[in-house]
């Protein structure tokens, strides 16, 4: 137990929230300069191939690919979720920074609690409703 509790510490959490920012641009930056397309290496979503149907998932990475070009609106036209999290991200992290760099003296730092899951859920469903609404009644895709 005492191992389970150490592993999810809120450094581990912090420092992940550094790295794998950074191990995405790098990996974006490899396939620059590689001249590789990112559609190239991008799955097809199965559930809608098979169903016709949105996902819950889908359309999230269009709308992190709107969110980097600045356009909110759009991100939050193709996923919600994706806004939200950024929005939870920047806050953790910039809180955490602050209070780590104080050396606990601001302690500010966001902690994680239940209804932030809870809210993302929501978001999920309602998102989902929405798409497959408007593909069924007013036959609308994204």
């Amino acid at each position: 137990m005492e191992k389970q509790e150490k592993n999810c510490r809120p450094d581990n959490l912090y420092y992940c929230g550094i790295v794998l920012p950074l191990a995405g641009i790098l990996f974006l930056a490899l396939l620059r300069l590689l001249k590789i397309p990112l559609n190239h290496i991008l799955l097809p979503c199965i559930f809608h191939k098979l169903t016709g149907l949105y996902c819950p998932g889908c359309g999230g990475t269009r709308a992190v690919y709107w969110l980097l070009k600045g356009n909110v609106a759009y991100s939050l036209h193709y996923h919600s979720i994706v806004l939200y999290g950024a929005v939870l991200y920047v806050w953790y992290m910039l809180s955490n920074t602050v209070q780590y760099v104080s050396r606990g003296r601001i302690t500010i730092g966001m902690k994680y609690r239940p209804v932030y899951g809870k809210i993302a859920v929501v978001l999920l469903v309602v998102n989902t409703i929405w798409k497959n609404g408007n593909l069924l009644l007013f036959h609308k895709g994204l």
